[in-house]
């Protein structure tokens, strides 16, 4: 039981990211794990979190739709989860997948609010309407709820359940956003140089790159460390990025970053587990033809982005994302060429990159589920 709890947690992470430029909804963690009325079981389950994960990627038709997890300090003790479950979320802190923060406050709707993302939550919209008049746009406010067949569903508590589109942020979120934050406190995950020393993954620990950090919390108007309460320093201005999303055969498969200091292959299976891997989404004929590093796309110091071939059988690009053949632009191997706002990177007939406001729907009808590997019944009599 324990294997196949830690297996679906395991499964979990791969959807969590405090990336702005990825991240398409946020949850408040403690709400979540002991919101019993999702699958009956025990009053606190971390693998609730897994319910809403696939619930949210069915809603926007995707299968990897990121979800930005807020995580009150308390939660790390709760003795109501598991030892492996308070385990693994401290690894999840400690790693910067989840925003741990002393007190929940108002930190969700901070969050949602400065990137543009919906809440997934089982507050009424009169709750916070006072303090954030936002909630009452569509799609905004969502809540989940136990499906009739088993699982989570998003609904609207407001509005009318649109599914959240790409961020767009305030104007104060843009301008937080960016600038690269400091936290005085060395161990910060988020705005430092890592986490907890005393971890027990420490030596296995991922920083959190610059373009990658969550937004700082408002204290007075004075951007401050959600963890540690510090001042932060503005450190300067934060390297661009471009969104990019994998599309095959009309589904979006994942989305990811490129920054101008962290090009990125995509490819059957880039080498060393590094870049963006297609193998499990190719047909026999695809995984024939596109090599394990295929394209590789950079984004240049003046904002150009770039995409060189890689490959062993070449790419194409199609100006305009057209369907013209006699339009597409033939990249053989060693070529580089400036992509335009709206142009596709074509590795293969239908297996297609390009920026990711290009593509308003996932296309996916049913996604992976994170929870394939959760025991049914026998969860609910889990206690660890």
């Amino acid at each position: 039981m324990r294997f196949e709890v830690s297996k679906v947690l395991d499964a979990i992470e791969g959807r969590l990211s405090i990336d702005p430029a990825l991240a398409r909804a946020v949850v408040d963690l403690s709400e979540i794990v002991r919101y019993a009325d999702l699958d009956g079981g025990r009053p606190a389950s971390s693998v609730r979190l897994g319910l809403v994960v696939d619930a949210l990627s069915r809603h926007v038709a995707e299968e990897n739709a990121p979800v930005y997890v807020v995580c009150p300090r308390g939660l790390l003790s709760d003795t109501d989860l598991t030892s492996n479950e308070r385990m693994v979320i401290r690894r999840w802190a400690d790693d910067g997948k989840v925003e741990v923060v002393p007190q929940l406050d108002d930190r969700v709707y901070e969050v949602a609010e400065l990137l543009g993302v919906p809440v997934l939550t089982r507050a009424r919209g009169d709750q916070v309407r006072d303090r954030r008049p936002w909630v009452d746009e569509p799609g905004r406010l969502l809540a989940a709820v136990a499906g009739e067949g088993g699982g989570a569903v998003l609904m609207a508590r407001v509005g009318r359940g649109e599914p959240p589109r790409p961020a767009e942020r305030s104007q104060l979120g843009e301008r937080l956003l960016a600038r690269v934050w400091r936290c005085p406190e060395s161990n910060c995950s988020s705005f430092g140089q890592g986490g907890d020393p005393d971890s027990p993954f420490s030596d296995m620990r991922t920083f959190t790159s610059p373009v990658a950090q969550p937004p700082p919390a408002l204290r007075s108007g004075v951007p401050t460390c959600p963890r540690h309460g510090s001042k932060l320093k503005d450190a300067g201005a934060r390297p661009p990025v471009e969104v990019l999303s994998v599309r095959i055969d009309g589904v979006i498969r994942q989305r990811f970053v490129v920054s101008a200091d962290a090009p990125v292959v995509v490819g059957r299976a880039p080498e060393g587990g590094k870049g963006i891997m297609l193998g499990q989404w190719l047909t026999e004929d695809a995984r024939k033809w596109i090599s394990r590093g295929h394209v590789q796309f950079e984004l240049r110091g003046n904002g150009e982005l770039t995409a060189q071939d890689v490959s062993t059988n070449g790419s194409g690009i199609r100006p305009g994302g057209s369907t013209d053949d006699d339009e597409r632009i033939t990249l053989k191997r060693g070529e580089t060429r400036s992509l335009g706002a709206t142009d596709v990177v074509e590795l293969y007939a239908g297996v297609n990159v390009g920026r990711s406001k290009m593509w308003a729907t996932g296309g996916l009808v049913q996604p992976q589920s994170v929870m394939a590997e959760a025991p049914t019944m026998a969860l609910r009599k889990f206690t660890g």
